[in-house]
């Protein structure tokens, strides 16, 4: 799974004109959810967004101390396929490294709702999955970190990282895409 978290003074998602959902000082975080990953990454990435320190403590130090939690802030979750596109070769994006569109839902939805259980769900606000969103951003900072369950491993990998990631190949290769989104 990966996850690109904005640390935000509010933010808000429109569909179709209407208001879906806003928050006030937190965090945004555009999610997508990888061919490979299982309820394991999506658990890892809820408590990580909890838990990331983006903000100083209330000393003035510029070092970041404190969660969105510490500071009772809200948080946005949106889902976004978009960051799993590969640019590799040529110059149009290819997302067979996203889950399909079923999968995608059910592991997103998973996660939002781990998101809630860890911290206080009316704090908790959501996009429309598979939707076409406009989302407005005030960002703080800006602060914008990317984070994933499953980074891509190093140049020159072991033989054993080799190993471990050679069934993800196979699965990606083999994954139906949510490309009809982006027509």
């Amino acid at each position: 799974m990966k996850a690109v978290l904005q640390r935000v003074a509010s933010a808000s998602v429109t569909v179709d004109s209407h208001l879906v959902s806003s928050i006030g000082k937190g965090v945004l975080v555009f999610a997508a959810v990888a061919a490979e990953d299982t309820r394991k990454e999506v658990e890892s990435m809820a408590a990580k967004v909890l838990k990331l320190k983006l903000w100083p403590d209330d000393s003035g130090a510029t070092k970041w101390k404190q969660s969105v939690q510490d500071i009772k802030g809200e948080v946005l979750c949106v889902s976004q396929f978009t960051l799993l596109a590969s640019t590799k070769k040529g110059t149009k994006p290819d997302f067979h490294g996203a889950a399909a569109g079923g999968q995608a839902k059910e592991l997103y939805d998973h996660f939002v709702s781990k998101v809630q259980e860890l911290y206080d769900p009316e704090k908790i606000k959501n996009g429309v999955f598979q939707a076409m969103m406009e989302v407005n951003i005030q960002n703080s900072g800006p602060v914008t970190i990317e984070i994933e369950t499953n980074p891509p491993r190093s140049l020159g990998g072991s033989k054993k990282e080799e190993k471990a990631t050679e069934g993800r190949e196979e699965v990606a290769e083999s994954s139906q895409t949510p490309t009809e989104l982006l027509a």
